[in-house]
């Protein structure tokens, strides 16, 4: 039973989570220490673990350019760049299925993109033109305290292409193109 807005308890009834873990997706199983955390896929088939500052979590990012756009069904997209070095797959890999082009990036690098096979959630993505790192999803973080303190966006890329209804990112400096 949740014990207060502090805690609340799995499906199975076994362990207290802490109330900034949704109780979305699969497995509910996510973590975060002071150092590291997780990122689970929808239904909990694909999780990863990353870490929660640098060296390894290199920056975290708007993103309103048209691909953003089409690859995550939304106006932009939200995320941030790992270290390959740093970026464990703790269950899952083997579900992951990719799609890559460099036909709409503004780069004209190509870009992959990893989804989990079972429920489409899109992980991260990775391209040839920031070799060694990946961008995750800032969506699939397990632990929502952590969107607003360490992976709170520090740059919003492609504004000239922000829909007007949208305001810019609080506090993220703005760039008219690519950030990296």
């Amino acid at each position: 039973m949740a014990s207060s807005t502090t805690t609340t308890t799995t499906n199975d009834n076994s362990q207290p989570k802490p109330s900034h873990f949704p109780l979305a997706g699969g497995d509910n199983d996510g973590w975060s220490t002071e150092d590291e955390a997780t990122a689970t896929c929808y239904c909990g088939a694909v999780q990863l673990s990353f870490p929660t500052h640098g060296p390894g979590l290199v920056d975290v990012f708007v993103c309103n350019c048209s691909d953003c756009r089409k690859i995550t069904a939304s106006m932009f997209t939200t995320g941030f760049i790992v270290e390959d070095t740093h970026l464990k797959h703790v269950r899952g890999r083997e579900k992951l299925k990719t799609y890559g082009q460099d036909r709409t990036i503004a780069s004209g690098h190509t870009t992959t993109n990893y989804f989990c096979s079972t429920c489409g959630s899109l992980m991260y993505r990775v391209s040839a033109g920031l070799p060694g790192h990946s961008a995750l999803r800032l969506g699939t973080v397990d632990d929502f305290a952590l969107h607003e303190t360490k992976l709170k966006p520090r740059v919003e890329q492609y504004v000239k292409d922000r829909v007007g209804w949208l305001r810019g990112a609080e506090g993220a400096r703005q760039v008219q193109g690519s950030a990296y």
